[in-house]
């Protein structure tokens, strides 16, 4: 989860601005910026508007934190320890075998100083990546649509984004990427495998996906991937029950939260059902503001905890956050790809309004990040605080419970077909036993489920092929591929057992 980006920024150095930087200017610029991150965090993470006060209260900091260093240590002495730094940077620009740009130089060590706390969330930005977080909150980008994070050798989907091609081609939370278009991601950072995923729309990708014990390659074609705050209907049978799903926590959600509510209270919706399920979270802001829609004003919305500080609680304000308060009957749905800013909602809901939790635990992700711009060479995307429950829980791996456990059908977690391959009888692998699993959950019989394409198989194919009038080759494979997981997709559509769950709890309460 970002916090909101704080507007003060060094003043770089003159001779900054040439093409190669000596590396005490370097340094001098990296550490006054520093000084200057951590005094806007601790007044980010406490409030949410930069009055003037605030202002001079930073500026305050800055200039006294800079003073008592040149005064205790001396000038010459406050870079003593960057020593060996300045000692390679010497020895590559002048003695390598090649020409070195400084800023390749610069740009590496700010990447390594970043990566060197090894925290997931804290990563160096540059031109290219802040304009394509700027798209993520803002606007669109072109992509797969997909949450994700390094870990270990491999990245982590925390959630595809609702509609998405990553979404429509099958990538569920916590599938692990091991390769893009054959390239190991083992060696790179977030930012370098999130340049290898995105790319233009219309052009493909093909990522190899570890899911449980299990590898398998997905080709997904790119597209433009608009940041969709809000879909909402009513429910077909129950007219009176409105269903909002919120995918992102951006910066035009809690307007759009407010229309949806609004639009299907005129069309007579009097229970609501509210999901979040597979919403990987966005802006603190936006959290605490949507967050206070349910909330009465006085009551806790969450808790911030900076380095050193005792826990900020952030409560209900109808005039600092909105004054736009809902208290019809509803339940919010929850699972593993629920984080960050879709907990603190959860936990707000939860523990402030008496809102029923449905689904399976959310993620855990109990941290905040703050971004800030660095007097040259991009920003720096770091962890900031923790954020506690509004009863003062700290979630961080540990996610949200909910009050009613609900999981998705096993058929859920069936793997993807790659429509590149033949699947025909006399195969045995465990892409057939998946084939298998997917006959059997959609209604055929193929006897015992196991890893054996036998006569059996080869029959409910021909039935399957000849009902969605395919080729009746009892062969899986194209057509006959992306048929059986359309198919699939739209019997998880219709057997959304959470979804029903929290409908059946409403219509009895």
């Amino acid at each position: 989860m970002i916090e909101k980006r704080n507007g003060m920024q060094h003043e770089p150095d003159k001779q900054n601005e040439q093409k190669k930087v000596s590396l005490s200017l370097y340094i001098a610029s990296l550490m006054a910026v520093l000084i200057i991150g951590i005094g806007g965090t601790a007044l980010a993470i406490n409030v949410l508007d930069q009055s003037d006060s605030n202002d001079s209260q930073l500026t305050e900091l800055t200039e006294e934190s800079e003073t008592d260093t040149d005064t205790e240590n001396g000038e010459d002495s406050q870079f003593s320890s960057f020593q060996p730094l300045e000692e390679m940077y010497t020895i590559l620009m002048t003695r390598y075998l090649e020409e070195i740009d400084s800023e390749t130089l610069i740009e590496g060590a700010l990447e390594g100083m970043a990566s060197s706390i090894d925290d997931p969330y804290t990563e160096f930005l540059d031109e290219a990546e802040s304009s394509s977080i700027d798209e993520d909150i803002q606007g669109s980008f072109e992509g797969i649509g997909a949450e994700v994070m390094k870990e270990g050798e491999y990245v982590r989907i925390v959630s595809p984004i609702a509609g998405s091609p990553a979404e429509e081609a099958g990538l569920m939370p916590n599938d692990l990427i091991v390769e893009v278009d054959g390239e190991s991601v083992a060696d790179l950072n977030i930012n370098e495998a999130v340049a290898l995923i995105r790319g233009p729309q219309g052009t493909e990708v093909d990522l190899l996906v570890l899911r449980g014990d299990t590898e398998f390659t997905v080709t997904i074609t790119r597209d433009s991937i608009p940041v969709e705050s809000v879909r909402y209907e009513l429910d077909e049978d129950h007219p009176t029950i409105g269903y909002v799903h919120i995918t992102n926590f951006n910066i035009p959600t809690y307007e759009e939260i407010v229309d949806a509510i609004v639009e299907l209270q005129d069309q007579g919706a009097e229970q609501f059902v509210f999901d979040v399920r597979g919403n990987p979270g966005g802006l603190l802001n936006s959290a605490i503001e949507i967050s206070n829609i349910f909330v009465e004003d006085g009551q806790p919305l969450m808790q911030s905890q900076g380095r050193d500080e005792e826990p900020f609680v952030y409560y209900a304000d109808s005039e600092e956050y909105g004054d736009f308060k809902f208290t019809d009957p509803s339940v919010l749905l929850i699972d593993g790809g629920s984080a960050s800013a879709s907990e603190i909602l959860a936990g707000a809901m939860s523990q402030s309004a008496g809102i029923t939790l449905v689904g399976t635990p959310t993620f855990g992700k109990g941290t905040i990040q703050n971004i800030q711009e660095l007097s040259r060479n991009g920003e720096l995307k770091f962890t900031a605080g923790r954020w506690l429950t509004a009863d003062g829980d700290w979630v961080n791996e540990e996610g949200i419970q909910p009050d009613i456990e609900v999981e998705m059908p096993e058929y859920q977690n069936f793997l993807l077909i790659n429509p590149e391959e033949n699947y025909e009888e006399g195969d045995v692998s465990e892409a057939v036993e998946n084939i298998n699993g997917i006959l059997d959950a959609l209604g055929y019989d193929i006897g015992e489920v196991d890893n054996s394409f036998d006569a059996e198989t080869r029959s409910a194919v021909e039935d399957f092929q000849e009902e969605n009038d395919l080729t009746s080759d009892g062969i899986v494979t194209g057509e006959t591929a992306r048929a059986l997981i359309d198919a699939l997709r739209e019997l998880l559509e219709e057997n959304d057992t959470q979804y029903n769950r929290a409908v059946e709890y409403l219509l009895e309460n």
